[in-house]
């Protein structure tokens, strides 16, 4: 079952949908890094394997003229024993991904852009999908995917460190297709969206900023994947680069409260979205836009 339900808001004209797309369980230790278990297990209860529960949830955001699908979730090629080790539950048709699309009015193939914030399994899994016949080909034939240049040469260096994230089989029938869009550093992917270097998590990490008639939004990906990542030093352990993302994280935290900036959580088991208060010490979570 996928965890909780798609939610839908406005941003300016743009319409956001957080999507149900799944459940994964990965290990609260890696998850937390050098933070004690007694600390972030008030906020995040592990299971009899120590894992703590986490949500896929992509962002299909209504622009002007475009349907932009922000990160596809784990997709459905792996196998009984992968999907119990990261305890995956995104069954649909194909997966739960493409259920909550069509929950939201469109269908898949109304997507004309996809980002991939990195290419770790769970973000980019669903960009390619295994058809009945066992074949494997894209999800979104035709639609162009938006990575950093250096996110898709990283994940091909397929050392003992990083290869068990990058799986190739999410990545390159993109490129045989023809719909790879490699960008190098800040880019405007269509009006209203820019993708934003976030480093740290991976070197090449992007987070997505949404504006529309004066109000902003950012899908912050794996820079901030929980609520419970808000404080600096609670860092990933997966995080490949822990210094750089703590510069990160006090750079655009500082930013998304100055500017009443919403911000998008793409893992957090309970709370899709939400504002800093702009005048709490520490990261304070509120609903509604700061005046």
């Amino acid at each position: 079952m996928s965890l909780g339900e798609s939610l839908t808001r406005q941003l300016g004209r743009f319409r956001l949908h957080a999507l149900a797309a799944g459940v994964q369980r990965l290990d609260g230790g890696a998850m937390f890094g050098v933070v004690p278990k007694p600390l972030w297990e008030k906020m995040m209860p592990t299971d009899e394997r120590n894992r703590i529960r986490l949500a896929l949830r992509p962002l299909l955001v209504e622009a002007d003229d475009e349907l932009v699908l922000i990160d596809t979730g784990a997709g459905n090629k792996e196998d009984a024993k992968f999907r119990d080790i990261y305890g995956l539950e995104n069954d649909g048709d194909p997966t739960a991904l493409e259920d909550a699309i069509r929950d939201t009015g469109f269908q898949p193939s109304d997507v004309t852009v996809v980002i991939n914030t990195h290419l770790h399994f769970d973000h980019a899994g669903g960009n390619t999908v295994r058809l009945p016949d066992g074949s494997i080909v894209p999800a979104f034939p035709g639609v162009r995917h938006v990575v950093q240049r250096g996110e898709w040469e990283f994940a091909h260096l397929q050392n003992e460190r990083v290869r068990a994230s990058y799986l190739l089989h999410n990545l390159d029938l993109l490129e045989g297709a023809g719909t790879l869009d490699l960008v190098d550093g800040p880019a405007e992917v269509v009006p209203g969206i820019q993708v934003l270097p976030t480093p740290g998590h991976t070197p090449h990490h992007q987070s997505v900023l949404i504006m529309s008639d004066g109000e902003v939004a950012m899908y912050l990906g794996d820079l901030v994947p929980t609520t419970a990542h808000l404080p600096l030093p609670w860092i990933m352990g997966y995080d490949v680069e822990p210094l750089v993302t703590l510069e990160t994280k006090r750079t655009v935290l500082e930013w998304v409260k100055r500017e009443r900036t919403l911000l998008l959580f793409e893992h957090d088991p309970e709370i899709h979205w939400g504002y800093l208060a702009p005048h709490e010490e520490k990261p304070t979570l509120v609903s509604d836009r700061p005046d």
